[in-house]
């Protein structure tokens, strides 16, 4: 059952894309950042038991490329998010015309099948703590489903984690 259950969470992760953009300042020396912590007043738009998961899955994923949380640190890290309804993707459409010698004409309506796909926006800023100054940004989108179970939401926010970092620290820098 538990891998059944495994399977099945890793389709919803396949099946949902997780799309990143990112941004950073060109000038920034990545180097001379190796310790991070959270800002204090962050509202991260999600629910008390998902910020606790991305936090999680950002510190472990923080850790695996070096990078620690300390009291006194190089960056802060500030994180929002927000919720959104995509329109109906698919469409049937329904058509008229008919033509008389050269004269022609036609009417079509496309009639939404479904309801649209609920989907999160992650923004995760990188402020350096000396200039008060952000030097990295990630803006991740994916699919996002309300009843998904505890187990299929850590796993969705781990999965957009390992894909936000994997660009951190840019490679041309």
């Amino acid at each position: 059952m538990r891998l059944f259950l495994i399977a099945a969470v890793l389709l919803l992760v396949s099946c949902g894309p997780i799309r990143v953009n990112y941004d950073y300042d060109r000038t920034t020396n990545f180097e001379n950042y190796k310790t991070y912590q959270y800002f204090a007043d962050m509202n991260t738009g999600l629910s008390e038991l998902d910020t606790s998961r991305l936090l999680d899955a950002l510190d472990a994923k923080m850790t695996e490329k070096g990078y620690s949380i300390s009291k006194t640190p190089d960056f802060f890290i500030d994180i929002k998010s927000k919720s959104y309804q995509e329109g109906p993707k698919s469409t049937v459409g329904i058509g008229m015309g008919g033509t008389s010698g050269n004269v022609g004409g036609g009417v079509s309506v496309g009639i939404p099948v479904g309801q649209g796909n609920i989907s999160r926006e992650i923004t995760i800023d990188f402020v350096d703590h000396n200039k008060k100054q952000l030097f990295w940004q990630s803006v991740s989108e994916s699919s996002f489903n309300p009843n998904a179970s505890p187990e299929e939401r850590s796993t969705m926010l781990k999965a957009i984690v390992d894909k936000v970092l994997s660009q951190y620290p840019p490679e041309d820098k």
